[in-house]
C-alpha cells in the first residue's frame, strides 16, 4: 500500500488560490442524529445522578474545503479561524439566550461549533435536544488517562540522571544529520496540550516564546492558556490552582513530553528534537484527569492564541504543530468522534497535529480513542532503542468508529525516555506519550528547514511516514498484516527517521 502524493494537490491550490481574489467558506447543515440524539450513557447517568455535564453539538458546521485553496500559512489560518468563529457566533446566538435564561452555565467552542453545558437535568437534557439547531448531545465526563505515573522533580524516585550528551532518542531517529546542516527548529511555533508545565525549567525557559530573554521579563498572554478552571479530579483542590495565569505542571508528565520536543538546558541536557523552536502550552487535564470540552478548549485557543482575559484571539499566533500525548477514552464516556471536528479543523488551517497511540497494546483493535483514532492526526507507536516495537504500544485497526482505519502511522522512541521533569530536574518515562513529541519535533526540523512547506500537511507527512524505517521487530498479526506487510496496524510506516524525510521532501 502507498501514499497518493500529495505535492500536485499543493501546487494546484496554490496556483488557485493566487487566481481567486476573495476564497470564501461556505456553511453545511448537518442532519440529526438518527435514533435519541443524547447519548445513551449521558441518559442513563442524568437518569440516576440528578444532573449532568454535556456536550451541545450544533447542525451548522463551516465547510473549510476552500482553505486549502489559501496558500500563505498565516492567511489559511486567519480563514480558517474567522471561518469558524462566523459559523458558531451565528448558530449559537439563539441557543445561548436560551441557556443564559435558563440559568445554565455553558462555555462555547468555536472550533467544533460545540457548547459545554454544566449541572443539566434530564428533562433540560431533553429540552435541548429537541431544538432543530442541535445535532445531537454528548457526555462530557471526567476523563482518567492512561499516563506514566505522576513524577515530580522532588519524588524520592524521580532522582536526577546524569546527561549523555544527546539523549538516545534524538540520535536515532536522525536529528543530529539537521542540526549539522544547521536546522534546529528555527522559526518553527510548537504546542504542547497536556498536564501543564514549567515554563521556567532551565531546559525549557530560553525557548518559551512569552519569555523575553533580553529584557528578562515574561509575558504569558497568547503563549498560555490553563483550560482547567474547576476541579476535574474530584478532590477539590490542585495545587497549580484554576485557571492559573502562570504556566504549571501538577503531575509531571507536560513538562516531559514538552522536553523531548524542545528542551537543552545548553549545559549537556540536550532532551529535546527541535531546540531552536519556540513553544507554547495550554493545561488540558487536572491532575492526569480530562475533559473533552477541556481538549477542545485547548484546540481553539492553539488555532488563535488569546489573552490572559481569554480575548482578543489572534490567528497569526497559531503554531505551526501541537503535540499531544494523551487520548479521551470511550472507557471514560468519551465518543469516538468528539474531536474530530477540531482535529480536522486544526490540519485545514495548515496545523500539523500529532497524537500518541496509546498504551494498551499488544492487542488489536486498541488504538480506539481521540485524537488517536482520527484520519486527521499523524498517530505514533512506541518502540524502544533497539527498534523493537514496544509491547504496551496500540495497535490498529481503529474498529471503534466502524472505519477499520490503519492505525498508528508511524512509531518513535518511547521506552526508556530521558526528558525534563518539575523540579528542575530530569528523568526517564516509557509510554507513547514520550514517542509522539519525537515526531512533533521532527516536523518542527523540517519545517525549520524548508519554510516554503509550512503549513503543508499533506506532503510533510507522506515525507514523514515514506521515509520511515519499516525494519522494526514487532510480532503478531492485526487487522490481517504483520511486521512484513508495510505500512501495518502494528508499527505504520515504520520508525521516525527526520533525515531521510528531508531527502524525500519535494
Amino acid at each position: 500500500m502507498k501514499r497518493v502524493p500529495r505535492l500536485l494537490v499543493w501546487s494546484l491550490a496554490c496556483i488557485l488560490a493566487l487566481g481567486v481574489p476573495g476564497v470564501e467558506a461556505g456553511v453545511v447543515r448537518l442532519p440529526r442524529v438518527a435514533g435519541d440524539p443524547i447519548d445513551p450513557a449521558l441518559r442513563d447517568a442524568a437518569r440516576q445522578g440528578g444532573t449532568v455535564d454535556a456536550l451541545l453539538l450544533m447542525r451548522a458546521e463551516a465547510d473549510l474545503t476552500a482553505a486549502y485553496l489559501v496558500a500563505v500559512r498565516t492567511a489559511r489560518v486567519a480563514f480558517v479561524h474567522r471561518a469558524l468563529h462566523a459559523v458558531a457566533a451565528e448558530s449559537q446566538r439563539p441557543l445561548r439566550a436560551t441557556l443564559d435564561a435558563l440559568g445554565i452555565r455553558h462555555r462555547a467552542y468555536a472550533i467544533a461549533n460545540a457548547i459545554a453545558v454544566e449541572d443539566v437535568t434530564l428533562a433540560q437534557l431533553e429540552m435541548l435536544a429537541a431544538r432543530d439547531d442541535v445535532a445531537e448531545i454528548d457526555s462530557d465526563p471526567p476523563v482518567r488517562l492512561d499516563l506514566p505515573p505522576p513524577v515530580r522533580g522532588d519524588d524520592a524516585d524521580a532522582q536526577d540522571i546524569l546527561p549523555v550528551t544527546v539523549e538516545w532518542g534524538v540520535v536515532r531517529i536522525g536529528a543530529l544529520d539537521l542540526w549539522a546542516l544547521g536546522h534546529r527548529g528555527g522559526g518553527v511555533v510548537y504546542a504542547s496540550a497536556d498536564t501543564g508545565v514549567q515554563w521556567d525549567h532551565p531546559a525549557l525557559k530560553g525557548r518559551y516564546r512569552g519569555w523575553k530573554a533580553a529584557r528578562q521579563k515574561v509575558k504569558h498572554a497568547y503563549n498560555w492558556w490553563d483550560a482547567i478552571h474547576a476541579d476535574i479530579d474530584g478532590n477539590g483542590t490542585n495545587p497549580c490552582g484554576f485557571s492559573s495565569a502562570t504556566p504549571c505542571d501538577d503531575y509531571g508528565h507536560g513538562t516531559h513530553v514538552l522536553g523531548t520536543g524542545v528542551g537543552d538546558d545548553k549545559a549537556g541536557n540536550q532532551i529535546g528534537v527541535a531546540p531552536r523552536a519556540k513553544w507554547i502550552a495550554c493545561r488540558n487535564m487536572e491532575n492526569g484527569v480530562g475533559r473533552p470540552s477541556r481538549y477542545l478548549e485547548c484546540f481553539d485557543f492553539f488555532l488563535a492564541p488569546w489573552d490572559a482575559q481569554g480575548m482578543n484571539p489572534d490567528p497569526a499566533r497559531a503554531p505551526h504543530v501541537i503535540s499531544n500525548s494523551w487520548s479521551c477514552t470511550a472507557s471514560e464516556g468519551c465518543l469516538p468522534k468528539s474531536l474530530r471536528k477540531a482535529v480536522k479543523a486544526a490540519r485545514a488551517a495548515g496545523i500539523f497535529v500529532v497524537g500518541s497511540a496509546g498504551n494498551s497494546g499488544s492487542g488489536c483493535g486498541t488504538v480506539a480513542s481521540p485524537p488517536a483514532i482520527d484520519d486527521a492526526t499523524v498517530t505514533v507507536g512506541a518502540t524502544d532503542s533497539n527498534d523493537a516495537l514496544a509491547s504496551f504500544s496500540s495497535r490498529g485497526p481503529v474498529t471503534v468508529d466502524g472505519s477499520n482505519r490503519l492505525k498508528p502511522d508511524v512509531a518513535a522512541p518511547g521506552v526508556g525516555v530521558r526528558s525534563s521533569l518539575p523540579g528542575g530536574t530530569y528523568g526517564a518515562m516509557s509510554g507513547t506519550s514520550m514517542a509522539a513529541p519525537h515526531v512533533a519535533g521532527a516536523v518542527a526540523l523540517l519545517w525549520s528547514a524548508r519554510p516554503d512547506l509550512r503549513g503543508n500537511v499533506g506532503v510533510t507527512e507522506d515525507a514523514l511516514l515514506g521515509s520511515a524505517n519499516p525494519a522494526v521487530t514487532a510480532s503478531g498479526t492485526c487487522g490481517g498484516t504483520d511486521a512484513t506487510n508495510v505500512p501495518n496496524n502494528l508499527f505504520g510506516y515504520g520508525r521516525l527517521d527526520v533525515a531521510a524525510a528531508l531527502v524525500a521532501l519535494p
